[in-house]
């Protein structure tokens, strides 16, 4: 059997869909059976992903591949691509690295939930960045209740709230204040999202607890919970939001040995030197 990798292309960026017959050329050259499509579980397993475009796109296949040990590595057509390992240049020696398994892999936790509705029936969902739980209503007030392994800790009134792993702590939680995890820090994030209360400060819980948060019987409007961005599920009054670390991991595709320290240098352009610049010598003594 050839050994099968599938490329997946942001379909709404022009450069990523271009660069897509790029790399299939590349991959087939190589020796390998590139493939397009793929359904996890019905279609012959693929030996790892490609993925052209932004962190989007790479938890599009992400989806695609849940429950696998299946290596993505991501190629970056987007604006920051945190998930990504290379940049667009680079497809070719993606490629290659791919088909002769010239790679290292690094596992990433997710978050498992469960909705309880009043009524007692369940629905379940999954993150590998994070699981939001936002207002239906945009004009109203999210009242919620925060639970800690089923104690109460606090109730508040707010836009929404936050839940991540550590690699989703750059992503929704960090541009609502909350601080940056690296991806060894087993543990769940809570980040509260404009909230109408004195203490609304991020938490960080560890790897065994389980975060609850019910949307309040007198709250305004009920919630919405967004997993990565992309799934829904609607969360009424009374309704109950539990999350955990995942049962699964994500396997991310690594070419080189760079720190996390030096990609969030590169990714948010951080400055590394003091802000009155390079000093010489001479002004150094001064």
């Amino acid at each position: 059997m050839n050994r099968r990798i599938l490329v997946v292309a942001h379909p709404g960026r022009k450069r990523a869909t271009d660069a897509l017959e790029g790399a299939i050329e590349a991959l087939t050259e190589l020796g390998t059976e590139p493939v397009t499509e793929y359904t996890h579980g019905v279609t012959e397993p693929v030996e790892a992903v490609l993925v052209l475009g932004g962190d989007g796109t790479m938890l599009h296949a992400v989806e695609m591949t849940r429950g696998s040990d299946i290596p993505l590595l991501g190629v970056n057509f987007g604006r920051v691509g945190f998930l990504a390992e290379a940049e667009r240049d680079d497809i070719h020696v993606a490629a290659k690295a791919l088909a002769t398994g010239a790679y290292s892999v690094e596992e990433r936790r997710t978050l498992d939930l469960i909705v309880t509705y009043p009524n007692g029936s369940t629905e379940e969902g999954w993150a590998l960045n994070e699981a939001t739980i936002e207002r239906t209503y945009p004009r109203r007030t999210l009242e919620v209740v925060v639970e800690v392994d089923g104690h109460t800790l606090s109730t508040f009134g707010c836009d929404g709230v936050a839940i991540s792993t550590a690699t989703g702590s750059t992503a929704h939680a960090f541009s609502a204040g909350g601080p940056i995890l690296w991806p060894d820090v087993d543990a769940l994030l809570f980040v509260p999202l404009a909230a109408h209360a004195l203490f609304s400060r991020p938490l960080v819980l560890g790897p065994r607890s389980t975060l609850g948060v019910r949307v309040a019987r007198t709250s305004s409007t009920p919630g919405t919970v967004v997993c990565d961005g992309a799934r829904v599920i609607e969360v009424p009054r009374e309704g109950l939001v539990q999350v955990r670390r995942g049962e699964h991991t994500v396997h991310l595709a690594r070419l080189t040995n760079s720190t996390f320290s030096e990609r969030l240098i590169q990714k948010f352009s951080l400055p590394t030197k003091g802000w009155r610049g390079e000093l010489d010598a001479e002004d150094a003594e001064a």
